[in-house]
């Protein structure tokens, strides 16, 4: 039976409650009881969901929504010092909890898994909640993205695992202690907080020095900087490492990953038998996904074959090559393929569906900081494409920065080959891609930022 609520997390209160991470937490919390109250700048579904859950949700950030008896702040680290409710807190001596301790806490007593990477935490740690629900094992689950099959990012559950998504960007990852961690890759992000590969492996490697002794380490043997870290991680002696992947020396080796349509076939050796089960998502990368999250299961002692059956039931995560519909004879997809490593997979995986069809993105570039580090190679990605759309940077928590914009993406395509056309005005994009679609074509939104509005809006131009 799951714990239940750690005590200064009674009455918490979430500056930011519609965030991913932050609703997720105030889900559990609210499912196992707590009085849970929150503010957020905008309404949304997610803060309806909370309300329905029985939560107190603001809209908007003021000092009066801070109850007086309320046993916590919970923040994440885009909050600013200046937030009128953290100020609040200060004079009231309320404790300010950190999102990642807030999460640590709601594991304690579980036998965790601890998805961490550049790329593919949410979809990774999507598989692996629909598949150990689908097997009747009820976990708690914290995700950075809906399900698409129960259209939620977090659940309490009457299991005894756990499994989160382990965030690297802010190093809160650090904070778990996982019976089980997947490292699926180590890529430079996040230029905000890591100057530095040396400092992004340092991170991941004080992440592993974290799992618990007899617990085990599942990483890809295939990407470089995983490779890299597991040489660093070696002498972990209390940890079990088991490497996934195509290479010939992983331990669950990939023998074959079959495309069929918008789905994969994937076929794997572990313990030296064959193994074939169907992934319902496209693209080799989210094939390999879906091994991580086998090894994971398996390492739990959960039999492979179960849990690969249960692997099929997944139907994908919102925002994550989801199809949004079709009108007029063309597909719109939407992607949160936001780092040149995520755009040029989603990019070929939307290549081997489409055959002979074209494929039209509209991309939103996020961070100014990530511009100015990554911007060439967004452009060089998205020379996979038959033509661009590039709209203005989504800053989020950013500042501008003086001289990045999009027109470093744009030269950058153009210099590739790529047919690109920057739109400052998001609101005539819709319009602009209906115009340019032909039936069979495939319309792909791509960004972490508000390009996932344009879906709908688009479907509705070619409808008309």
């Amino acid at each position: 039976m799951a714990p239940g609520i750690p005590a200064a997390m009674e009455r918490p209160h979430f500056i930011g409650i519609g965030g991913a991470g932050m609703s997720g937490i105030a889900k559990i919390l609210t499912q196992r009881g707590a009085k849970v109250a929150g503010s957020d700048a905008k309404e949304s579904g997610t803060a309806e969901a909370l309300r329905a859950l029985g939560a107190t949700v603001h809209i908007g950030h003021a000092a009066a929504h801070l109850a007086d008896d309320a046993s916590c702040v919970v923040v994440s680290s885009a909050i600013r010092p200046d937030n009128p409710e953290l100020v609040r807190a200060a004079e009231l001596s309320i404790p300010v909890v950190h999102r990642s301790d807030a999460l640590a806490s709601l594991m304690g007593g579980l036998r965790a898994i601890a998805v961490a990477g550049t790329h593919g935490k949410t979809t990774t740690t999507s598989m692996l909640a629909v598949a150990l629900s689908e097997l009747n094992l009820d976990p708690s689950y914290a995700i950075g993205g809906d399900l698409a099959g129960p259209g939620t990012n977090a659940a309490h559950g009457a299991g005894e695992i756990f499994v989160a998504e382990a965030d690297e960007s802010d190093r809160s990852f650090q904070k778990y202690d996982p019976e089980v961690a997947i490292v699926l890759n180590v890529e430079l992000d996040h230029h905000a907080n890591y100057a530095s590969m040396d400092e992004i492996y340092e991170s991941f490697e004080t992440f592993a020095g974290k799992i618990v002794p007899g617990g085990t380490l599942v990483i890809s043997a295939d990407q470089a900087g995983a490779v890299e870290l597991t040489k660093r991680v070696r002498d972990l002696s209390s940890v079990k490492v088991v490497t996934y992947g195509a290479s010939e020396t992983a331990d669950v080796r990939v023998h074959k990953v079959t495309p069929r349509g918008l789905t994969s076939e994937v076929t794997v050796v572990l313990n030296g038998k064959y193994l074939t089960f169907t992934v319902s998502v496209p693209g080799r990368h989210y094939a390999l996904n879906a091994v991580a999250a086998l090894a994971a299961g398996v390492a739990l002692g959960i039999p492979a074959h179960n849990l690969a059956s249960a692997l099929g039931k997944y139907t994908g995560v919102k925002r994550r090559l989801q199809l949004k519909g079709e009108a007029a004879g063309v597909q719109v997809i939407d992607s949160y393929a936001h780092h040149p490593t995520e755009m040029t997979a989603d990019l070929e995986a939307m290549r081997g569906a489409a055959s002979d069809a074209r494929l039209l993105v509209v991309f939103q570039p996020h961070l100014f900081s990530r511009t100015q580090e990554l911007g060439t190679e967004m452009g060089q990605a998205l020379a996979l494409a038959d033509a661009s759309v590039v709209l203005d940077i989504y800053p989020a928590r950013e500042d501008p920065i003086p001289g990045i914009t999009s027109a470093l993406i744009i030269d950058a395509a153009r210099s590739a080959g790529a047919d690109v056309a920057a739109v400052h005005e998001k609101a005539a994009v819709p319009e602009i891609v209906a115009g340019m679609a032909k039936p069979g074509d495939l319309v792909l939104t791509m960004g972490a930022g508000d390009v996932t509005d344009l879906g709908p809006q688009i479907l509705d131009h070619l409808s008309s």
